[in-house]
């Protein structure tokens, strides 16, 4: 058995395609889309990451306003620009880049920002939108992970997934979201005695813990899903995810690479979670 790959540029590229429609066609009505991203302080990581945000903002007809500060930015300061954009009628999403620097509270800057305007899912208020079933931004990662499993044509409805991570921005609304679609779900973590038992029942496996090899081929129950969501390096400094991709390919039924999984698929859901928020207006 060879596992099937699900191609997260791909289905970026599909997904971006309805986004721009929908773009053009609130921008011909005199309501086009804006996103505002936020970014404090000198991180290159971070610095990559809001340009690949901003050019996807370009490509799909989205307006995009990139605000840049000096690390040394007041909390205050801060929290005063937000509010700003919050009363914005041009801006429909509001992004700040994590990290943030320390004497400021990251807390604070996301409860800051209007629910309305949360298109990164991240406030408390859209965390128990999402536990109670409410309509609401789905934190991007996971958003795209359902979707990724979605193209793939497999119900959830009774299958046993695995969670592995219970990150407030990947683990805990994966696990949300799977339940959601019917799924019966199991969370693991650090403090999990023996993973390997849980993963071995598992219809679907995520991985979201930042670690290579967390998830090896005799973990996984052949024909599993298998959904990497890690960003990691190896020996080498090759990009690679939480799963041994060589290792669980020929055992699992679907899986996801990195790169080309999941990364692509947390922008294009940052733009989904925009274009609904601009049609709501």
């Amino acid at each position: 058995m060879t596992a099937k790959i699900i191609d997260g540029n791909q289905l970026s590229k599909t997904l971006r395609a309805d986004v721009a429609q929908r773009a053009a066609a609130l921008t011909a009505a005199g309501r086009q889309p804006g996103l505002a991203v936020i970014l404090v302080g000198e991180d290159p990581a971070s610095q990559v990451y809001v340009r690949n945000k901003i050019k996807a903002c370009g490509d799909a007809g989205v307006h995009s306003v990139f605000e840049k500060y000096d690390a040394a930015i007041s909390e205050a300061e801060l929290l005063q620009r937000i509010d700003a954009l919050n009363n914005d009628p041009a801006i429909h999403g509001i992004l700040v880049q994590m990290p943030l620097p320390k004497h400021i509270n990251p807390n604070k800057v996301i409860e800051a920002i209007s629910t309305r305007k949360d298109v990164d899912g991240y406030s408390v208020l859209s965390a128990g939108e999402l536990m109670t079933g409410l309509p609401g931004f789905r934190p991007c990662t996971p958003y795209g992970c359902m979707k990724m499993i979605e193209s793939t044509g497999v119900s959830l409805r009774g299958k046993h997934a695995v969670v592995i991570g219970r990150s407030n921005t990947v683990g805990k609304p994966m696990a949300l979201l799977l339940l959601q679609a019917n799924a019966t779900v199991t969370i693991c973590h650090s403090g999990t005695p023996d993973l390997a038992y849980h993963t071995r029942q598992a219809d679907i496996v995520i991985a979201a813990v930042g670690r290579a090899n967390t998830v090896t081929a005799d973990m996984v129950k052949p024909g599993a899903m298998v959904i990497d969501v890690g960003i990691n390096r190896d020996a080498a400094g090759k990009l690679c995810g939480d799963v041994d991709f060589a290792g669980v390919a020929p055992v699992a039924g679907y899986i996801s690479p990195v790169p080309g999984g999941v990364g692509p698929m947390t922008i294009t859901m940052l733009l989904v979670n925009t274009i609904e928020a601009a049609e709501r207006t």
